[in-house]
């Protein structure tokens, strides 16, 4: 990719929604036109079938793992344990495996329609730490997060980029809850050379790399780059570049994000229970304008609030509007606290660009942030929408991620200056 023109104030203002961009261009597709939403090597690159058997396999394959199937007219869409806006997925999952018993010391893609890995890349003295993590070495695993965005720009165009972004987080959260249930632990990382490592895996501009996760015993040990190309693949069968978007990432990759101490969470789920709620998660599509709870929605904002395993961080401030919660007086909240008391359920639904879903639900959770990086925001937001999935599946209600609004609006009925980054809507 060529050095961005694109100046970093620009990427999210350059994809806001308003009432008169939606009328203006309401973004019809020819389904069948939609690209190849998996990535598979040629049958001659040797991969090792993930055995659920195998702990380890287990691990990595719950990271990715398709969990349904639905047949729609244009065809079969597969879902995963990770949502994806419009279930485009644009979303790969590379992972480095060193001193693991049972695999060679190589870089491997994460096949997730054939539920196996395969090996890409042999490491002798060079890895990706010298990318990710300088003068370490790692006894485990790490895992590279990365979109295909034309999967996603294909029907979302501009705007895909944040979907990329938010996609990536809800994949992050997926590695997560997978280490969780492995009794792993990990660290998030999103200021690293992206663009270097971009260039070393030939990823051109068809794909790039957002985010990072490690997972090991961190030795101190100098590993150098990557000494030899590594074999690219394009993630679609066809592909159309997208300026703003290369120029986006490119905008937005310089920038770090604040730095916080690395804190783990403490978790203390039925681990059968979880591993059922895993691979039962889905995005509902209707609410029945039922009430839930006080008790179980404080519940969820509670296991929402622990600590994400990060140095690099952006605070996600969350903004809940209450329609149907038992005990609570309707109206907007930031926290605990009662802002502006209300029925806002109408207001909620045409911000939303008149999706019943954020009118019909409990709660509708606006994510807003005042970030340094614009990739890590965005992760954050889409890694703590993940536990927004699975927390609320685990506490008997439903939930579904909302990706399209509009923009100014929603801030001015929020009363903030901080851009809104995601918006969630939670009940029955």
């Amino acid at each position: 990719m060529p050095h961005s023109k694109l100046s970093k104030e620009a990427c999210h203002e350059s994809t806001k929604h308003s009432y008169l961009s939606v009328q203006m261009n309401p973004n019809y597709v020819d389904a069948s036109t939609q690209p190849r939403t998996f990535k598979v090597y040629p049958k001659f690159y040797r991969r090792v079938r993930l055995n659920l058997d195998n702990p380890i396999h287990a691990f990595i394959r719950l990271t990715s793992a398709i969990t349904f199937e639905k047949i729609y007219k244009d065809g079969p869409y597969k879902l995963r344990v990770n949502p994806s806006a419009g279930a485009l997925y644009p979303t790969e999952v590379y992972v480095q495996i060193r001193g693991v018993e049972g695999f060679i010391d190589a870089i491997y893609h994460l096949e997730i329609e054939n539920h196996c890995l395969t090996l890409i890349y042999e490491l002798i003295d060079d890895g990706l730490e010298s990318y990710v993590i300088p003068n370490n070495r790692i006894n485990g695993f790490i895992f590279l997060v990365s979109c295909v965005y034309y999967r996603s720009s294909w029907k979302y165009q501009d705007r895909s980029m944040r979907y990329c972004f938010l996609d990536s987080g809800h994949h992050l959260g997926a590695i997560a809850s997978s280490a969780y249930l492995h009794e792993k632990n990990i660290q998030l990382i999103f200021d690293f050379d992206k663009l270097s490592l971009n260039a070393d895996l030939g990823f051109e501009n068809k794909e790039f790399i957002t985010s990072c996760v490690i997972s090991g015993e961190t030795q101190e040990k100098s590993v150098r780059r990557l000494r030899l190309p590594v074999p690219f693949v394009c993630g679609t069968d066809y592909f159309q570049a997208n300026e703003f978007i290369e120029d986006a990432y490119q905008a937005t990759s310089w920038q770090l994000s604040h730095q916080q101490h690395l804190e783990h969470p403490q978790f203390n789920f039925h681990r059968e229970r979880f591993f059922e709620n895993v691979l039962n998660r889905r995005s509902i599509r209707r609410f029945q304008k039922q009430s839930i709870s006080q008790q179980t929605y404080w519940q969820i904002l509670q296991d929402v609030q622990q600590p994400i395993p990060s140095e690099n961080f952006e605070e996600i401030e969350i903004y809940s509007v209450v329609h149907r919660v038992e005990g609570m007086t309707p109206g907007l909240y930031n926290g605990r606290n009662l802002i502006n008391s209300g029925d806002f359920s109408e207001k909620t639904g045409y911000l939303c660009i008149n999706q019943a879903l954020a009118k019909d639900c409990a709660v509708t959770l606006f994510f807003v942030s005042d970030y340094l990086s614009y990739q890590t925001a965005m992760q954050l937001a889409g890694f703590i929408g993940q536990r927004v999935y699975l927390f609320s599946n685990y506490w008997g209600i439903d939930c579904s991620g909302i990706g399209a609004f509009y923009d100014d609006e929603a801030q001015e009925f929020l009363g903030t200056n901080k851009d809104v980054l995601y918006v969630m809507a939670i009940g029955k």
